[in-house]
């Protein structure tokens, strides 16, 4: 008596109960004891095609005011890391040579300046973001204004790094407020935030808190015994600013 050969699986299995029995076969013991004790109900598990579907990216490109405000902002950074780099580089000889103690000082805010000015240099390529027509006026007036006050001693130099350093540290502590209301907008839309934007936060943030230890250093190194320390300190804020609001234009 011969046996008829057994009914595949396939075929005495509905459709849906097929793949179930086939994903349980090759799915190892210890995921099944996970599937068994979850409590999620098949009902509400998602059917096998929902899970093979690229989800909707929920990612939104900048607005044109938003560019425009990260145009400026970066240009006005990359213009103000330049002057930085220049004025250390004017100040340190003359520091050096009458305060040696001095030197490793100069040369570390000036190697982070020099950072800051090499990142902001890539942003502005990589974007194509104009640089300030300004440049050629600001590398003058940085090299003198560095001279200048190391020339006047080393309180004046301390001075003039305590003066710039309180405008540009105020200057990124505004741009990282309206960045961090920026993701805050998206995260509360639902929007995807860039891993781009929020380099650019920690970024700033960093060089922010950089500069700022070089103000805590030019206070610990007699800034405010130069003299006249309210006018050589008021004059280059003052110069600082006016140099922001022209950069952020030009």
């Amino acid at each position: 008596m011969s046996l008829a050969p057994p009914t595949p699986l396939k075929a005495r299995l509905s459709p849906k109960a097929f793949q179930l029995a086939v994903r349980r076969h090759h799915t190892p013991l210890h995921h099944r004891r996970a599937l068994v004790s979850s409590a999620a109900s098949p009902a509400t598990e998602p059917e096998p095609p929902s899970l093979e579907q690229a989800q909707p990216s929920r990612k939104k490109p900048l607005t044109p005011e938003q560019k425009k405000f990260l145009d400026a902002a970066l240009r006005v950074n990359q213009a103000g890391e330049l002057a930085a780099t220049l004025i250390y580089t004017a100040q340190s000889p003359p520091l050096a040579k009458s305060h040696p103690h001095l030197r490793p000082l100069m040369k570390h805010m000036y190697d982070q300046e020099a950072g800051h000015f090499k990142y902001f240099n890539e942003i502005l390529a990589k974007h194509r973001i104009r640089p300030t027509v300004m440049y050629p006026l600001w590398h003058v007036a940085a090299t003198g204004l560095g001279w200048a006050t190391a020339v006047m001693g080393r309180e004046a130099a301390m001075a003039c790094t305590e003066a710039v350093e309180t405008e540009i540290g105020g200057h990124y502590n505004g741009q990282v407020r309206v960045l961090l209301r920026w993701v805050e907008d998206m995260e509360a839309k639902g929007e995807t935030v860039g891993e781009e934007l929020m380099g650019l936060v920690r970024e700033i943030r960093k060089i922010r808190d950089e500069e700022l230890e070089h103000l805590d250093h030019a206070v610990e190194n007699d800034a405010k015994m130069a003299q006249p320390y309210e006018i050589l300190t008021g004059v280059i804020r003052a110069g600082c600013r006016g140099a922001i609001w022209v950069s952020e234009k030009v």
